[in-house]
């Protein structure tokens, strides 16, 4: 069974009992996952994005999250349907020579997400305490302790507080969006930039995969599947029905706050950094950055007129530190996922977390000692890169079982989620196809510090 500590714990009331009960023994999974979606990638996509291209690619964020609440809400009602997840579909229904080259796969994604939690929580350290982000790509090393004496307070409670964490920060964002003139965006230049999609400069297309890899997530559709199985849900249909119906406003909601906060993340990285060489801080500070700056690094600028540098910084500082330890109990899960899914291989918790977190820790210093800190950003997006070309191969297998009437009888996806979910994938893989040039060309630079 997927996360067998986790398989049916959560209890479920019966109908009768209206919706507000039932939507909060419901609630869960898809707050969980969202938490991958306002990790420290999407953070540093989205901010090169504002910097570099203004509300350029705002619309690249407002599909690619639509885009992500329709494929969360095909693989949470795979796993509510079948009983199993993502992983272990594709392990028992197609040929057995696949099984290793998907599990490799989905390795490389649980890979590639963990080294932007790596990077990420490095960058806080280094706001937080001054220590150099290459050692505190190190100190990450020893997050897999702490996160172990957490986990006894619950998981539940972990993410409570992570999630309350970043809801702090996008109301920040909020605040300076809609109530504070001195950075207010032209909501009508806004408008236009949704409303007429394309990539008019270069690199626009680059950044534009980071930014769906970051959004929508591979990992993220194997996790889904098995969180669902968290709930205690009976097999006839009508607690079908109506696990589906309340597994799908879970996804809506959690999904629209993780683009609520990336939109505003990348507006306000726009109207702070796009087109000025510096910025003025409090107490007469001058910042100066260039087309190469390391943005996230200097992105707690955007607070600035809301709560002033030194509480701004703490702020972005502990949430982006938050996000990136939530981030890696999801991706821990997930690695699980896909493992025993795949190869029914079952490993220490803390085993699988030490191996994963090694992984990426080695090529973060091999390519921030080689090229130093400077290079967080690239690196950043880059792994964003890597997401969004394996997702491919999580999202056809996904559509492939939940329009099969076979393996989901009555329940298989209707005709508007299966078009809106082939729609997606078919647009990913394009983009995926045509940008590859220019992915392979910048992962060449960043390993090779040019």
């Amino acid at each position: 069974m997927s996360l067998e500590g986790l398989h049916r714990t959560v209890s479920v009331p019966d109908r009768a009992a209206g919706f507000w009960p039932q939507w909060r023994a419901f609630v869960g999974p898809a707050l969980l996952v969202s938490v991958g979606y306002m990790d420290p990638g999407n953070w540093g996509t989205d901010l090169a994005g504002g910097a570099q291209f203004r509300y350029g690619l705002l619309w690249v964020v407002a599909l690619s999250s639509l885009m992500a609440v329709i494929l969360q809400v095909t693989s949470a009602r795979l796993g509510v349907v079948t009983g199993k997840d993502l992983a272990q579909c594709c392990r028992d229904w197609y040929p057995e020579w696949t099984r290793v080259p998907m599990w490799l796969l989905g390795e490389v994604a649980v890979g590639a997400c963990d080294l932007a939690e790596v990077l990420g929580s490095a960058v806080a350290l280094n706001l937080l305490f001054h220590i150099p982000v290459i050692w505190g790509v190190v100190i990450t090393a020893a997050d897999v302790f702490l996160l172990l004496a957490l986990q006894r307070v619950g998981m539940r409670t972990i993410e409570a507080i992570v999630l309350l964490l970043v809801v702090t920060i996008g109301a920040c964002y909020a605040i300076e969006l809609f109530v504070l003139p001195e950075t207010a965006p032209s909501f009508l230049e806004m408008g236009r930039a949704l409303a007429s999609p394309g990539f008019r400069r270069a690199g626009m297309l680059y950044l534009a995969i980071g930014i769906i890899g970051a959004t929508v997530m591979p990992h993220n559709l194997y996790l889904h599947s098995a969180l669902v199985q968290s709930r205690r849900i009976e097999r006839d249909p009508r607690s079908i029905r109506t696990a589906l119906r309340f597994n799908t406003i879970d996804s809506a909601v959690a999904l629209t706050l993780a683009f609520g906060v990336n939109a505003a993340i990348m507006v306000l990285a726009a109207q702070v950094f796009h087109g000025h060489e510096s910025v003025v801080v409090a107490g007469g500070q001058v910042v100066r950055f260039g087309p190469d700056a390391d943005w996230i690094r200097v992105a707690y600028l955007t607070l600035a007129p809301l709560l002033g540098t030194a509480a701004a910084s703490l702020l972005f500082a502990v949430a982006l530190l938050a996000s990136g330890q939530s981030s890696t109990i999801t991706g821990t899960l997930a690695g699980q996922v896909v493992m025993e899914g795949f190869m029914r291989w079952k490993l220490a918790p803390w085993t699988r977390r030490m191996v994963t977190r090694l992984l990426a820790i080695v090529p973060a210093i091999l390519v921030i000692g080689l090229r130093g800190q400077g290079s967080v950003t690239d690196l950043l997006t880059l792994s964003q890169v890597v997401l969004a070309l394996q997702l491919p191969f999580a999202m056809f297998p996904l559509l492939h079982f939940t329009g099969s009437r076979r393996r989901m009888g009555e329940w298989r996806s209707g005709w508007s989620l299966l078009v809106a979910g082939w729609a997606s994938a078919i647009l990913i893989t394009v983009m995926d196809v045509a940008g590859l040039p220019d992915a392979l060309r910048s992962a060449w630079l960043v390993v090779s510090g040019r």
